[in-house]
Protein backbone atom coordinates (compact mmCIF):
# COMPACT_ATOMS: atom_id res chain seq x y z
CA UNK A 1 0.00 0.00 0.00
CA UNK A 2 0.98 3.45 -0.83
CA UNK A 3 2.33 5.79 2.00
CA UNK A 4 0.11 8.68 2.48
CA UNK A 5 1.08 12.22 3.69
CA UNK A 6 0.73 15.73 4.33
CA UNK A 7 1.59 17.65 1.37
CA UNK A 8 0.58 21.32 2.49
CA UNK A 9 -1.54 22.93 4.49
CA UNK A 10 -3.66 26.82 5.45
CA UNK A 11 -4.90 27.85 8.38
CA UNK A 12 -6.51 31.31 9.97
CA UNK A 13 -6.07 33.03 13.00
CA UNK A 14 -8.64 31.84 15.69
CA UNK A 15 -10.87 35.38 16.55
CA UNK A 16 -14.63 36.03 17.05
CA UNK A 17 -14.87 38.09 14.10
CA UNK A 18 -18.40 37.23 12.49
CA UNK A 19 -17.57 35.65 9.36
CA UNK A 20 -19.59 33.44 6.89
CA UNK A 21 -18.86 30.07 7.02
CA UNK A 22 -17.85 29.98 3.29
CA UNK A 23 -15.14 32.54 4.01
CA UNK A 24 -13.66 31.20 6.46
CA UNK A 25 -13.19 27.98 4.68
CA UNK A 26 -12.06 29.37 1.47
CA UNK A 27 -9.37 31.37 3.43
CA UNK A 28 -7.58 28.85 4.87
CA UNK A 29 -7.93 26.79 1.01
CA UNK A 30 -6.26 29.90 -0.52
CA UNK A 31 -3.60 30.13 1.59
CA UNK A 32 -2.77 26.58 1.14
CA UNK A 33 -2.32 27.08 -2.68
CA UNK A 34 -0.60 30.57 -2.08
CA UNK A 35 2.20 28.35 -0.28
CA UNK A 36 2.18 25.47 -2.96
CA UNK A 37 2.96 26.51 -5.92
CA UNK A 38 2.99 23.74 -7.50
CA UNK A 39 -0.46 22.33 -7.08
CA UNK A 40 -3.18 23.16 -9.71
CA UNK A 41 -6.76 22.82 -8.98
CA UNK A 42 -6.88 19.94 -11.28
CA UNK A 43 -4.74 17.70 -9.09
CA UNK A 44 -7.45 17.44 -6.43
CA UNK A 45 -9.04 14.65 -6.51
CA UNK A 46 -11.78 15.30 -3.62
CA UNK A 47 -12.94 17.88 -1.04
CA UNK A 48 -13.80 16.95 2.49
CA UNK A 49 -15.06 19.78 4.75
CA UNK A 50 -15.01 19.37 8.71
CA UNK A 51 -18.26 21.78 10.42
CA UNK A 52 -20.67 21.33 12.62
CA UNK A 53 -21.99 23.95 11.31
CA UNK A 54 -25.93 23.80 9.94
CA UNK A 55 -24.91 25.58 6.47
CA UNK A 56 -25.52 22.54 3.84
CA UNK A 57 -23.39 21.37 0.63
CA UNK A 58 -20.54 23.34 1.54
CA UNK A 59 -17.97 20.85 0.18
CA UNK A 60 -19.53 21.60 -3.28
CA UNK A 61 -19.80 25.20 -2.57
CA UNK A 62 -16.30 25.33 -1.68
CA UNK A 63 -14.86 23.47 -4.66
CA UNK A 64 -17.05 26.33 -7.03
CA UNK A 65 -15.44 28.96 -4.82
CA UNK A 66 -11.67 27.66 -5.07
CA UNK A 67 -12.19 26.52 -9.05
CA UNK A 68 -11.99 22.52 -8.25
CA UNK A 69 -14.44 19.89 -9.94
CA UNK A 70 -13.33 16.60 -7.87
CA UNK A 71 -14.47 13.48 -8.38
CA UNK A 72 -15.36 13.29 -4.47
CA UNK A 73 -17.06 15.93 -2.49
CA UNK A 74 -19.61 15.69 0.75
CA UNK A 75 -19.25 17.14 4.44
CA UNK A 76 -18.61 15.28 7.86
CA UNK A 77 -19.91 16.27 11.19
CA UNK A 78 -19.19 14.28 13.97
CA UNK A 79 -19.18 16.96 16.75
CA UNK A 80 -15.34 17.75 18.04
CA UNK A 81 -13.16 15.08 16.08
CA UNK A 82 -15.10 15.75 12.82
CA UNK A 83 -11.42 17.18 11.96
CA UNK A 84 -9.69 14.34 12.11
CA UNK A 85 -12.17 12.02 11.23
CA UNK A 86 -12.12 13.52 7.66
CA UNK A 87 -8.25 13.49 7.50
CA UNK A 88 -9.02 9.76 8.22
CA UNK A 89 -11.41 9.48 4.81
CA UNK A 90 -9.40 11.37 3.19
CA UNK A 91 -6.54 8.80 4.00
CA UNK A 92 -9.26 6.12 3.46
CA UNK A 93 -9.76 7.50 -0.49
CA UNK A 94 -6.28 8.19 -0.73
CA UNK A 95 -5.40 4.29 0.56
CA UNK A 96 -8.04 2.37 -1.76
CA UNK A 97 -6.80 4.32 -4.69
CA UNK A 98 -9.96 6.11 -5.13
CA UNK A 99 -8.30 9.08 -4.94
CA UNK A 100 -4.67 10.73 -5.13
CA UNK A 101 -5.03 13.91 -3.77
CA UNK A 102 -7.30 15.05 -1.45
CA UNK A 103 -8.31 19.04 0.64
CA UNK A 104 -9.60 18.59 3.95
CA UNK A 105 -10.81 21.90 4.99
CA UNK A 106 -12.51 22.41 8.35
CA UNK A 107 -14.13 25.70 9.91
CA UNK A 108 -16.80 26.81 12.41
CA UNK A 109 -17.95 30.16 13.36
CA UNK A 110 -17.70 31.64 17.09
CA UNK A 111 -21.49 31.11 17.31
CA UNK A 112 -21.56 27.55 16.73
CA UNK A 113 -20.94 25.21 19.93
CA UNK A 114 -21.90 21.82 17.82
CA UNK A 115 -25.30 19.96 18.30
CA UNK A 116 -26.72 19.19 21.60
CA UNK A 117 -28.39 15.68 21.70
CA UNK A 118 -31.73 16.18 21.98
CA UNK A 119 -32.60 12.46 22.04
CA UNK A 120 -29.93 11.71 25.18
CA UNK A 121 -32.97 12.16 27.89
CA UNK A 122 -30.90 10.38 30.73
CA UNK A 123 -29.06 13.70 30.58
CA UNK A 124 -32.40 15.92 31.74
CA UNK A 125 -31.69 19.36 31.45
CA UNK A 126 -28.33 19.10 31.68
CA UNK A 127 -27.04 19.07 27.93
CA UNK A 128 -24.32 21.66 27.41
CA UNK A 129 -20.61 20.38 27.20
CA UNK A 130 -19.82 22.22 30.74
CA UNK A 131 -22.06 19.73 32.40
CA UNK A 132 -19.86 16.40 31.53
CA UNK A 133 -17.02 18.66 31.78
CA UNK A 134 -17.92 19.48 35.46
CA UNK A 135 -18.69 15.46 36.33
CA UNK A 136 -15.48 15.20 35.07
CA UNK A 137 -13.40 17.57 36.90
CA UNK A 138 -15.69 16.12 40.26
CA UNK A 139 -14.60 11.98 39.88
CA UNK A 140 -11.25 12.98 38.85
CA UNK A 141 -10.36 15.18 41.72
CA UNK A 142 -12.24 13.23 44.01
CA UNK A 143 -10.49 10.03 42.82
CA UNK A 144 -6.64 11.27 42.44
CA UNK A 145 -6.93 14.12 45.58
CA UNK A 146 -6.52 16.72 43.00
CA UNK A 147 -7.05 20.22 43.98
CA UNK A 148 -8.31 23.37 42.07
CA UNK A 149 -4.44 24.70 41.71
CA UNK A 150 -3.38 21.96 40.45
CA UNK A 151 -5.60 21.95 37.73
CA UNK A 152 -5.19 25.26 37.19
CA UNK A 153 -1.33 24.83 35.85
CA UNK A 154 -3.38 23.21 32.35
CA UNK A 155 -4.83 26.19 31.65
CA UNK A 156 -2.13 28.54 32.83
CA UNK A 157 0.58 26.70 30.86
CA UNK A 158 -1.28 26.44 27.47
CA UNK A 159 -2.35 30.13 27.66
CA UNK A 160 1.17 30.66 28.34
CA UNK A 161 1.97 28.60 25.23
CA UNK A 162 -0.58 30.01 23.12
CA UNK A 163 1.48 33.18 23.08
CA UNK A 164 4.10 32.09 20.77
CA UNK A 165 0.79 30.62 18.66
CA UNK A 166 0.06 33.50 15.71
CA UNK A 167 -2.94 32.32 15.11
CA UNK A 168 -4.33 31.58 18.47
CA UNK A 169 -7.24 33.38 20.33
CA UNK A 170 -5.61 33.88 23.77
CA UNK A 171 -3.61 36.94 24.12
CA UNK A 172 -3.22 36.47 27.54
CA UNK A 173 -0.58 34.80 30.21
CA UNK A 174 -2.95 34.11 33.01
CA UNK A 175 -2.04 33.41 36.84
CA UNK A 176 -3.07 30.28 38.77
CA UNK A 177 -5.01 33.12 40.95
CA UNK A 178 -6.61 34.56 38.37
CA UNK A 179 -7.73 31.01 36.86
CA UNK A 180 -8.96 29.93 40.51
CA UNK A 181 -10.99 33.43 40.82
CA UNK A 182 -12.14 33.16 37.42
CA UNK A 183 -16.12 33.22 36.76
CA UNK A 184 -17.86 30.41 38.40
CA UNK A 185 -19.69 28.38 36.26
CA UNK A 186 -20.17 25.23 38.11
CA UNK A 187 -19.26 23.86 41.19
CA UNK A 188 -16.24 22.42 39.92
CA UNK A 189 -15.92 24.27 36.67
CA UNK A 190 -14.54 28.24 36.10
CA UNK A 191 -14.64 29.76 32.93
CA UNK A 192 -10.67 30.09 32.21
CA UNK A 193 -10.56 25.97 32.75
CA UNK A 194 -12.45 25.73 29.60
CA UNK A 195 -11.74 26.24 25.84
CA UNK A 196 -13.74 29.21 23.89
CA UNK A 197 -15.99 28.36 20.98
CA UNK A 198 -14.67 30.78 17.97
CA UNK A 199 -14.08 31.61 14.73
CA UNK A 200 -11.26 29.85 12.57
CA UNK A 201 -10.63 27.64 9.39
CA UNK A 202 -8.23 25.18 8.51
CA UNK A 203 -7.29 23.49 5.78
CA UNK A 204 -4.73 20.18 4.80
CA UNK A 205 -3.70 18.24 1.39
CA UNK A 206 -3.35 14.71 1.99
CA UNK A 207 -1.31 12.60 -0.96
CA UNK A 208 0.09 9.33 -2.04
CA UNK A 209 3.47 8.75 -1.83
CA UNK A 210 4.47 10.22 -5.45
CA UNK A 211 2.19 13.26 -5.33
CA UNK A 212 3.16 14.06 -2.59
CA UNK A 213 7.25 14.53 -3.22
CA UNK A 214 5.30 17.07 -6.12
CA UNK A 215 4.38 19.23 -4.02
CA UNK A 216 6.43 19.36 -0.69
CA UNK A 217 10.47 18.79 -0.04
CA UNK A 218 9.31 17.83 3.47
CA UNK A 219 6.40 15.09 3.48
CA UNK A 220 4.83 14.16 6.68
CA UNK A 221 3.68 10.89 6.68
CA UNK A 222 0.38 9.24 8.25
CA UNK A 223 1.46 5.77 9.75
CA UNK A 224 -0.89 5.51 12.77
CA UNK A 225 -4.72 5.70 12.54
CA UNK A 226 -6.99 4.73 15.74
CA UNK A 227 -10.53 5.34 15.87
CA UNK A 228 -13.48 4.05 18.78
CA UNK A 229 -17.23 5.03 19.39
CA UNK A 230 -18.20 4.22 22.73
CA UNK A 231 -22.18 5.69 22.32
CA UNK A 232 -22.89 8.96 21.48
CA UNK A 233 -24.58 9.52 25.44
CA UNK A 234 -21.87 10.38 28.50
CA UNK A 235 -23.75 7.84 30.74
CA UNK A 236 -22.41 5.09 28.89
CA UNK A 237 -19.06 5.79 29.87
CA UNK A 238 -17.28 3.00 32.32
CA UNK A 239 -16.00 5.83 34.59
CA UNK A 240 -15.98 9.36 34.48
CA UNK A 241 -11.78 9.71 35.41
CA UNK A 242 -10.50 8.25 32.37
CA UNK A 243 -11.48 8.35 28.78
CA UNK A 244 -11.65 4.37 27.47
CA UNK A 245 -12.38 5.46 23.77
CA UNK A 246 -8.93 7.35 23.93
CA UNK A 247 -7.28 4.40 24.91
CA UNK A 248 -8.34 1.72 22.38
CA UNK A 249 -7.66 4.40 20.05
CA UNK A 250 -4.19 5.11 20.91
CA UNK A 251 -3.28 1.81 21.10
CA UNK A 252 -4.86 1.17 17.45
CA UNK A 253 -2.55 3.99 16.14
CA UNK A 254 0.53 3.33 18.02
CA UNK A 255 0.00 -0.53 17.01
CA UNK A 256 -0.28 0.82 13.22
CA UNK A 257 2.58 3.19 13.41
CA UNK A 258 5.20 0.17 15.07
CA UNK A 259 5.71 2.83 17.73
CA UNK A 260 5.27 3.03 21.52
CA UNK A 261 4.03 5.74 23.39
CA UNK A 262 7.67 6.79 24.37
CA UNK A 263 8.56 7.35 21.00
CA UNK A 264 6.05 10.32 20.75
CA UNK A 265 7.88 13.27 20.52
CA UNK A 266 5.76 15.75 20.22
CA UNK A 267 1.60 15.55 20.76
CA UNK A 268 -1.62 17.57 20.63
CA UNK A 269 -4.15 16.64 23.17
CA UNK A 270 -7.74 17.18 23.07
CA UNK A 271 -7.81 19.83 26.04
CA UNK A 272 -11.54 21.36 25.76
CA UNK A 273 -11.37 21.59 29.69
CA UNK A 274 -8.38 21.46 31.79
CA UNK A 275 -9.24 17.96 33.51
CA UNK A 276 -9.33 16.44 29.70
CA UNK A 277 -5.29 17.14 29.27
CA UNK A 278 -4.50 15.03 32.15
CA UNK A 279 -6.65 12.42 31.78
CA UNK A 280 -5.83 12.41 28.12
CA UNK A 281 -2.35 11.53 29.11
CA UNK A 282 -2.90 8.83 30.96
CA UNK A 283 -4.99 7.02 28.86
CA UNK A 284 -2.52 7.70 25.87
CA UNK A 285 -0.36 5.96 28.22
CA UNK A 286 2.21 9.16 28.29
CA UNK A 287 2.48 8.38 32.42
CA UNK A 288 0.43 6.28 34.86
CA UNK A 289 -3.32 7.07 35.67
CA UNK A 290 -3.41 9.35 38.57
CA UNK A 291 -0.23 11.41 37.63
CA UNK A 292 -1.25 13.22 34.39
CA UNK A 293 -0.70 16.54 36.53
CA UNK A 294 2.57 15.43 37.60
CA UNK A 295 3.64 15.43 34.05
CA UNK A 296 1.86 18.68 32.96
CA UNK A 297 3.60 20.22 36.11
CA UNK A 298 6.95 19.71 35.38
CA UNK A 299 6.21 20.36 31.64
CA UNK A 300 4.92 23.52 32.77
CA UNK A 301 7.56 24.54 34.91
CA UNK A 302 10.45 23.78 32.75
CA UNK A 303 8.66 25.23 29.43
CA UNK A 304 8.83 22.23 27.76
CA UNK A 305 6.29 22.01 24.66
CA UNK A 306 6.19 18.50 24.40
CA UNK A 307 2.50 18.45 24.82
CA UNK A 308 -0.19 21.41 23.28
CA UNK A 309 2.60 23.48 22.04
CA UNK A 310 0.04 25.68 20.06
CA UNK A 311 -1.62 26.37 23.27
CA UNK A 312 -3.88 23.39 23.12
CA UNK A 313 -8.04 24.06 23.02
CA UNK A 314 -8.21 25.98 25.75
CA UNK A 315 -5.26 29.05 24.27
CA UNK A 316 -5.76 28.58 20.78
CA UNK A 317 -9.49 28.50 20.46
CA UNK A 318 -11.92 26.00 19.87
CA UNK A 319 -13.66 26.42 16.32
CA UNK A 320 -15.29 22.28 16.34
CA UNK A 321 -14.52 21.58 12.68
CA UNK A 322 -11.63 23.28 12.69
CA UNK A 323 -10.16 21.95 15.66
CA UNK A 324 -8.52 18.20 14.65
CA UNK A 325 -7.15 19.74 11.37
CA UNK A 326 -5.14 22.71 13.73
CA UNK A 327 -3.45 19.92 15.24
CA UNK A 328 -2.51 17.72 12.93
CA UNK A 329 -1.29 21.08 11.10
CA UNK A 330 0.94 21.79 14.35
CA UNK A 331 2.39 18.61 14.57
CA UNK A 332 3.12 19.10 10.92
CA UNK A 333 5.15 21.80 11.47
CA UNK A 334 6.57 20.79 14.36
CA UNK A 335 8.11 17.30 12.08
CA UNK A 336 8.87 19.94 10.05
CA UNK A 337 11.17 21.90 12.26
CA UNK A 338 8.51 25.27 11.09
CA UNK A 339 7.08 25.81 14.68
CA UNK A 340 9.35 28.75 15.02
CA UNK A 341 9.16 29.41 19.08
CA UNK A 342 6.84 26.53 19.74
CA UNK A 343 9.38 24.05 18.73
CA UNK A 344 10.34 20.62 20.17
CA UNK A 345 13.90 19.54 19.56
CA UNK A 346 14.41 16.91 17.43
CA UNK A 347 10.53 15.92 16.60
CA UNK A 348 10.41 13.37 14.61
CA UNK A 349 7.18 11.17 15.74
CA UNK A 350 4.13 13.31 16.52
CA UNK A 351 0.66 11.94 17.88
CA UNK A 352 -2.87 13.91 17.61
CA UNK A 353 -5.54 13.12 19.82
CA UNK A 354 -8.82 14.72 18.81
CA UNK A 355 -12.33 13.23 20.89
CA UNK A 356 -15.81 14.16 21.16
CA UNK A 357 -18.18 14.83 23.34
CA UNK A 358 -16.82 13.00 26.83
CA UNK A 359 -14.78 11.10 25.11
CA UNK A 360 -17.68 9.66 23.75
CA UNK A 361 -15.89 9.29 20.79
CA UNK A 362 -11.77 9.51 19.99
CA UNK A 363 -9.52 9.91 17.08
CA UNK A 364 -5.61 9.46 17.14
CA UNK A 365 -3.21 9.87 14.58
CA UNK A 366 0.43 9.49 14.37
CA UNK A 367 2.52 11.66 12.27
CA UNK A 368 6.35 10.94 11.31
CA UNK A 369 9.13 13.04 9.05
Amino acid sequence: MSKVGIASYGITKFSMEDSKIESVLLESTKKLFDDTPNLSRKDIDAVLVSTNNNSKYLSAILSEMSGIEPKIAHSIESLCNSGTNSIVSAYSYIASGLADVVLVSGAERYDSTGQILEWDNSRGEFKHPIFWASIFTKAYKREFSITDEQLALVSAKNHKQSQHNPYALSKKVYSLKEIINSKKLTDDLRLLDCSRPCTGGASILLASEDSCKKFTDNPIWITGIGQKTMSAGFTKNMAFSSMESTQYAALSALKMSKHSVMDVNVAEVHDAFAVCEPMALESIGFTDKGKGMDMIKELHTTNNFKINPRGGLIGAGHPLGATGIAQTIEITQQLQSNAEKRQVENAKIGLVHNMSAAATSSTVLVLER
